[in-house]
C-alpha cells in the first residue's frame, strides 16, 4: 500500500547556477518535476510513495530513474522509451530566487505516456493519488491522465490536484484554462498558488478562489501565498496559515514541497477528505508551510527536500 502514487512529468531541472570562468552561464543538473517533488517530499517525511510516467531511454532519463530509487520512490511505474527525449526545464534565477523556466519539450517523453502503459496495479493500492496538469497538455498523456483518474476514483483512492500553471507549454490560456478547470470537479483534495486563482475560477482573491473550487468539488483547498503561507478552505469554514521566515535561494520546488508536507498531514490524520475540518486542514497547511520553508534554503527541488527531523525542529521553535 502506497500512500501517495502520483501520474506526471518527470524531468531534469538544469538550474542557473552562475558564470564560467569565460562569463557564460552554468547551469546544473537537477532531478525535478512537479509530481516527482511532491513525492520525495513525503519519503522524506516517512510516507511510502509511487511514480508513474515516462522518461527517455537516454543519459537523463536513465539518472531520473536511478534519483528516485535513492529517494525510496517506486517506480515499476517509470517507463522508459528509447523513441523519446526526456523532457529538460532550464530555470534562471533571479536575485530573490524567483524562477524562468524555458523548457526542451516538444515533444518530450513525458507527454507520450499512453493509457495501456498505465501500472494501473500501484494506482489502485494508493491511499491518495495526485496528478498535475502538465500531464494534460499533450495527447496521449492527457488521455493517460483522465484514464489514470477514473482507475483512481473506482478503487477509492483520494485524488489530489495541483494546477502548477506553466504558460509557455500551453498552446494558449484558452487551452490551459479549459483543461486544468476540466479536472476540478474529479478532486477531493487541491493545491494551487495565489496566482493561478483567477485562472482556476475567475476570481483573484485566495479566499473567494477556494470557495468557489470548494463548490464544484473539492472537499479541501490550499492556496499558496508566498512567503505569507497559506490559506485552507474546508465545508466548515477557512483560515490563513502563516509561513515560517526563510532566506530563499531558489524557490524551485516550494509548492511541491509545501504540498507533500501537507498530504502527509493528511494520511497522518487517517481522516477521509470529507471529516477534514478547518482546524485540520490548518495543521497539514503548518506542516506543509515547515517543508517548503527549508526547501527555498537551498538549491533545487528534490535535492532540497528536508528529512522529517528538520521539519519537526522547526515546528518546535
Amino acid at each position: 500500500m502506497f500512500s501517495v502514487s502520483t501520474l506526471g512529468e518527470l524531468l531534469i531541472d538544469f538550474t542557473d547556477a552562475g558564470t564560467s570562468a569565460g562569463g557564460q552561464r552554468l547551469f546544473e543538473r537537477n532531478a525535478g518535476g512537479a509530481p516527482a517533488n511532491v513525492l520525495v517530499a513525503l519519503e522524506r517525511l516517512g510516507h511510502r510513495t509511487a511514480f508513474l510516467g515516462k522518461v527517455g531511454r537516454d543519459m537523463h532519463g536513465e539518472f531520473l530513474r536511478a534519483t528516485l530509487e535513492e529517494q525510496g520512490v517506486d517506480v515499476t511505474g517509470l517507463v522508459l522509451d528509447p523513441d523519446a527525449f526526456t523532457t529538460l526545464a532550464f530555470v534562471a534565477l533571479s536575485p530573490d530566487g524567483e524562477r524562468e523556466f524555458s523548457f526542451a519539450r516538444k515533444p518530450g517523453a513525458d507527454t507520450r505516456i499512453t493509457p495501456d502503459e498505465l501500472a494501473r496495479d500501484v494506482i489502485s493500492s494508493s491511499h491518495v493519488f495526485h496528478v498535475g496538469s502538465l500531464s494534460l497538455t499533450d495527447e496521449p498523456a492527457r488521455s493517460a491522465t483522465l484514464e489514470a483518474l477514473r482507475v483512481a476514483r473506482e478503487a477509492g483512492c483520494v485524488t489530489s490536484y495541483d494546477p502548477n500553471y506553466r504558460a509557455n507549454l500551453w498552446p494558449s490560456v484558452e487551452a490551459a484554462v479549459e483543461q486544468m478547470r476540466a479536472v476540478v470537479p474529479q478532486m477531493d483534495l487541491m493545491k494551487l498558488s495565489d496566482e493561478e486563482c483567477a485562472l482556476l475560477t475567475g476570481l483573484d482573491d485566495p479566499e473567494a478562489a477556494a470557495a468557489a473550487l470548494l463548490g464544484l468539488g473539492p472537499k479541501v483547498v490550499a492556496v499558496t501565498l508566498g512567503g505569507a503561507g497559506a490559506y485552507v478552505r474546508c465545508a466548515d469554514g477557512g483560515a490563513t496559515v502563516p509561513g515560517f521566515a526563510a532566506d530563499a535561494v531558489d524557490a524551485t520546488g516550494a509548492g511541491d514541497s509545501f504540498w507533500g508536507g501537507f498530504l502527509a498531514g493528511f494520511c497522518e490524520s487517517g481522516k477521509r477528505p470529507e471529516e477534514v475540518g478547518v482546524e485540520d486542514a490548518a495543521g497539514f497547511a503548518r506542516l506543509g508551510n515547515a517543508v517548503a520553508s527549508l526547501c527555498v534554503r537551498k538549491r533545487g527541488a528534490i535535492p532540497a527536500m528536508p528529512a522529517r527531523a528538520d521539519v519537526e525542529a522547526l515546528l518546535a521553535e
